[in-house]
């Protein structure tokens, strides 16, 4: 087998955009879940300004995600969905409310309360949504052949649950270090605060997380701790150490920008962990990237489709946040 094959390079799209994803909701995310704790009137406005010229366009590496997965892997896809139909579309609904709640919290003012509660709420169920879907295909569906042979309540578990409340706190630290960077005043303290109290809990799950992950299947023990594998593996926590004592000193320097970006490499870090555990599996122990991948014509029709559209989203993205660079207020924006 080739490493760079087309499943294998498909199984790297994909993980790339659901790291997009990660990177880019997450703070969106992060804000909604943070933001019964700040002020109402000019606090809670500027934590939505910060956001408002970005966040619709966060989802595209959603789409790209489960639409890539359908295409690219559709056995994968026809077992995972019904596997995972419950917390998916809590998080699809909850993603469409708290849009609505975005835009009526300015258009409804007489109601604000109720759009501000609404939109926090959307964010958390689905970063919860997100986190248990997750812990339920890491801790395994049952497949019999090439079908999905579990019952409906299969995803929920106390690993399940673990995970959905990690990536909640972890989406608060996404939320409060991009607080940081894009605010100033009672706003940006509170941030400092929340990032810390976030950091702390997003580093002790990440830890129990990932304590609890090798034991849930012997192929992640194996791919974790089999020798001389485990010379790579280990550095992925030593990794995580290190980011996070210079998360914590960045914090207590009040540093701006580097928090954030910390914050981003603890998730990237993260997500290796993830890729470690699972892969070439795209169904864990049940089913491997090869054996789910659409015939070899398919993923070179969608490859070219791909080279040519990521790079036009990563380039529209990106410019969208150079436009809208710099504090809340200071570049004459909402």
């Amino acid at each position: 087998m080739d490493f760079l094959d087309l499943p294998t390079l498909w199984a790297f799209i994909l993980a790339f955009a659901v790291f997009a994803y990660v990177v880019l909701d997450g703070f969106d995310l992060g804000i909604g879940i943070l933001f019964p704790m700040f002020e109402r009137g000019l606090e809670r406005d500027n934590a939505m300004n910060s956001v408002a010229p970005v966040w619709d366009g966060n989802e595209t590496w959603l789409v790209l995600g489960g639409g890539g997965l359908m295409a690219a892997f559709p056995l994968a896809y026809a077992i995972v969905m019904p596997a995972l139909y419950a917390p998916i579309i809590a998080m699809l609904l909850a993603l469409v409310f708290r849009g609505v709640a975005f835009e009526f919290r300015w258009r409804d003012p007489g109601h604000q309360r109720f759009w501000d509660l609404s939109f926090a709420g959307g964010s958390i169920v689905a970063a919860l949504a997100q986190g248990i879907t997750l812990g339920a295909l890491l801790q395994g569906i049952t497949v019999e052949g090439r079908e999905y042979a579990g019952g409906w309540w299969e995803w929920l578990s106390p690993f399940s649950l673990l995970t959905g409340v990690s990536l909640v706190i972890g989406y608060a630290l996404l939320g409060a270090t991009w607080l940081i960077m894009k605010t100033e005043g009672s706003l940006q303290d509170h941030a400092f605060r929340f990032a810390r109290l976030a950091g702390i809990g997003t580093i002790a799950c990440v830890a129990l997380v990932s304590a609890v992950t090798p034991w849930l299947e012997e192929a992640y023990y194996q791919r974790w701790f089999a020798w001389p594998s485990v010379l790579f593996t280990a550095q992925v926590p030593l990794l995580v150490a290190i980011a996070s004592a210079a998360f914590f000193f960045s914090l207590q320097r009040r540093y701006e920008r580097l928090p954030f970006l910390l914050a981003l490499g603890l998730f990237a870090l993260s997500m290796v962990g993830l890729g470690i555990s699972i892969f070439p599996d795209i169904v864990p122990g049940a089913v491997t990237i090869h054996d789910a991948a659409a015939p070899e014509a398919s993923l070179i029709f969608m490859l070219v489709g791909a080279g040519v559209l990521v790079p036009i989203i990563l380039a529209y993205t990106s410019y969208s946040y150079w436009i809208f660079r710099g504090k809340v207020g200071h570049e004459g924006y909402h």
